[in-house]
């Protein structure tokens, strides 16, 4: 009797933002390519980028038409969430924030507009009242769109139970920490995983050591399936359930010159299995 292979969902692969200086000249933009084609360049290798500009400061609509225009048509971006909303003391007084950005033309990114990175300083930490207080502002949906939400929480207080409930309550991924200081809180709690890996080093050719790479294309082929990786740090007692998730994975900080490459590699491996 053949054996039902489990379904799985899109595995996406790239890396935190596209302009970038040291990714000039060969070593990932060819010699020669204008930087106005860096973007139509970058997302021809990659399947996602994250956009980091929108933490710092609000984008122009006609910039986020350009940015669709420009990248393919499977594409998807990620982007970082405004930082004026995650960096306050009471966080249940970001709604204005919150309804900023999704006003400032982030859906003129239609159908590759993907998760939102809600980033919070490592100094944050968890409390339960302030923090449900936040997910409760984050819309499900705006003007018909669905909306993705991811929470990069960076404080040891957030390896806590009642935490994970409350991202299963929402239905927010918590972003997954990889070969990086931060904790590690690796519980599936949306219907999504978002992971951003950290430890790209000079030394190596491809950014990671080969068995890295394997490693986490297997961890991203077992999220992908609705599984839950060996190797890496959960919370919850109880498991999430096994369903298959899209998985968004950045190689981002580390030895950045080589993220690309890295990137690269594992879209190669990805893509012979």
């Amino acid at each position: 009797m053949a054996t039902r292979k489990k379904k799985t969902a899109a595995i996406r692969i790239g890396v935190g933002g596209w302009t970038f200086e040291p990714w000039r000249g060969g070593v990932f933009y060819p010699e020669g390519l204008a930087q106005k084609k860096e973007l139509e360049y970058a997302s021809r290798q990659l399947t996602t980028i994250e956009i980091n500009g929108t933490f710092y400061g609000s984008q122009k609509p006609a910039t986020f038409v350009k940015w669709h225009d420009e990248t393919p048509d499977d594409f998807v971006f990620s982007l970082k969430a405004p930082r004026y909303a995650t960096n306050r003391r009471v966080l249940s007084e970001a709604g204005d924030s919150i309804d900023r950005f999704f006003a400032s033309g982030v859906l003129e990114l239609k159908d590759k507009l993907g998760p939102i990175n809600w980033q919070f300083a490592p100094t944050k930490q968890f409390d339960a009242g302030d923090f449900e207080g936040f997910l409760k502002l984050l819309p499900t949906t705006v003007e018909g769109r669905a909306i993705l939400h991811a929470v990069e929480v960076r404080h040891e207080s957030f390896r806590d139970e009642s935490f994970i409930a409350l991202a299963r309550k929402y239905g927010v991924a918590v972003v997954v920490a990889g070969d990086s200081k931060y904790p590690q809180i690796a519980d599936p709690t949306a219907p999504f995983v978002y992971a951003r890996i950290m430890g790209t080093e000079e030394g190596q050719r491809l950014g990671y050591a080969k068995k890295h790479l394997d490693a986490w294309i297997e961890r991203a082929r077992t999220w992908s399936t609705g599984g839950v990786p060996a190797g890496i740090e959960t919370v919850a007692k109880s498991p999430a359930k096994e369903t298959p998730r899209d998985v968004f994975l950045y190689v981002i900080s580390g030895f950045k010159a080589l993220n690309p490459t890295a990137a690269i590699a594992m879209i190669e491996l990805l893509n012979k299995s």
